[in-house]
């Protein structure tokens, strides 16, 4: 399977909010930065934010751009997901996943909120 495969099946799994499915994906030490936000470490935690109960449902991910250079795979898109607080959003994203031994080791998010 090729990197951007790995990020398609990566996305496939959010969009159903299949845990062993993202989990496959990923090292065991992986690191998920969301900047502006939180860092997790490790598959442990980064499970416990596939559905971060701060959040309901499963996100709508549309991934308009992919990029991919030596062990780097870049991502832009927008989405759409509810929150628990404040009820349905829309938001842009960029994903930098750098992997590591055939895996996703590190995921770089930047998430912007749309009108």
């Amino acid at each position: 399977m090729t990197q951007r495969d790995l990020v398609t099946e990566y996305f496939a799994g959010f969009r159903v909010s299949d845990h062993p499915r993202i989990l496959a994906t990923l090292t065991d030490d992986v690191e998920w930065v969301i900047h502006g936000h939180r860092t997790t470490r490790g598959k442990d935690e980064f499970d416990g934010e596939i559905e971060n109960p701060a959040f309901t449902g499963s996100p709508e991910l549309d991934v308009q751009r992919v990029f991919e250079d030596g062990p780097v795979v870049v991502t832009t898109g927008e989405g759409r997901g509810e929150s628990v607080a404040h009820g349905p959003f829309r938001f842009a994203f960029n994903d930098l996943f750098t992997f590591r031994d055939g895996l996703i080791a590190r995921v770089d998010s930047y998430v912007v909120p749309l009108p």
